[in-house]
């Protein structure tokens, strides 16, 4: 038989952030933040003129149909009322 001390064996887990101190933990957050942005795939030059196109003519629709739906509205409003 072997000797065991009192203490049972447990792998040590790592601390806990809310264990650690503020600067361990912003130092963590940097840490983080640099690894997601190191996974960022930037759009190139071709893909973001097409995006921006793309926006571009959604909102200019979406302006006109507000428009359109304001301006029949109230022509609507001022015959029913007026």
């Amino acid at each position: 038989m072997t000797e065991t001390s009192g203490k049972t064996a447990t792998p040590e887990r790592p601390r806990s952030p809310r264990r650690r101190g503020p600067f361990a933990r912003l130092s963590l957050w940097i840490r983080q933040v640099v690894a997601e942005l190191r996974k960022v795939v930037y759009p190139t030059r071709k893909q973001l003129l097409t995006y921006t196109a793309v926006v571009l003519v959604f909102v200019a629709i979406m302006i006109a149909t507000v428009s359109l739906l304001d301006l029949g509205l109230g022509w609507a409003m001022f015959k029913v009322f007026g």
